[in-house]
């Protein structure tokens, strides 16, 4: 969780074009949200939109992506903030990559 809020911080320290975090105590706060999101509601999510990411060729898991720092940004509030469809995609991706990249160098 520590590692998502340094990257979510990190994401939004250099490319504050795709999302706002007022301070590490924030990015911190969303990480939790995320985990919890990503644990609970992602995988209801995943399994009912089934039909449209094999149709998609799985493309649709990048919009869940994003549906769920939607949600983390209505629950954290004015400390995360997010600017728009496309950017919450992208920041979704760099998330996710970099998390697990560094959660892989640190485990191994």
């Amino acid at each position: 969780m520590v590692i998502t809020g340094g990257v979510i911080f990190g994401v939004s320290y250099f490319l504050p074009s795709l999302i706002r975090v007022a301070d590490f105590q924030a990015a911190l706060l969303a990480a939790l949200v995320l985990a919890i999101a990503n644990a609970v509601i992602r995988p209801v999510v995943v399994v009912l939109s089934l039909p449209i990411t094999i149709l998609t060729l799985g493309l649709f898991a990048l919009v869940i992506n994003a549906l769920m720092l939607y949600l983390v940004a209505a629950v954290v509030g004015p400390g995360f903030q997010l600017q728009g469809f496309w950017q919450t995609i992208v920041a979704a991706v760099l998330i996710s990559v970099v998390s697990a990249a560094v959660s892989s160098r640190l485990v191994d």
